[in-house]
């Protein structure tokens, strides 16, 4: 079991994350603990996943390396995600079996998978 999965983000970029993650996500922010908090960031939480996005000074956006987060209404999100204007680009159910899943991007370009079971 993993505990949390973090993704870097550009310095000061942290409303700009929560109008993402939270907003369009529909996550909710977990505040940092004080020894970290002042690196930057935000930390999310929803459906048991807790995504930790860190500052990296020379910032570049993960395109292939990605989280792969369970997300039960799949279809309601995906309709969150295109309504605010960021593409889902659905993937062939044959390359994994038993899961509906799409790919998007975040506000930094992190490339997501959400997956919903088919079982």
């Amino acid at each position: 079991m993993i505990h949390h999965t973090q993704l870097a983000c550009p310095s000061g970029s942290e409303d700009a994350l929560r109008d993402y993650y939270i907003g369009v996500l529909g996550m909710t922010e977990k505040p940092k603990p004080p020894a970290l908090a002042g690196r930057g960031g935000c930390w999310f939480v929803r459906n048991g996943i807790e995504l930790h996005l860190g500052v990296e000074e020379e910032f570049r956006p993960a395109r292939k390396a990605h989280p792969g987060l369970l997300w039960p209404e799949l279809d309601e999100l995906a309709g969150r995600l295109e309504a605010a204007g960021y593409p889902v680009r659905w993937a062939d159910p044959v390359e994994t079996p038993g899961f509906r899943r799409f790919h998007t991007d975040d506000v930094h370009g992190n490339r997501l998978e959400f997956l919903a079971s088919t079982a």
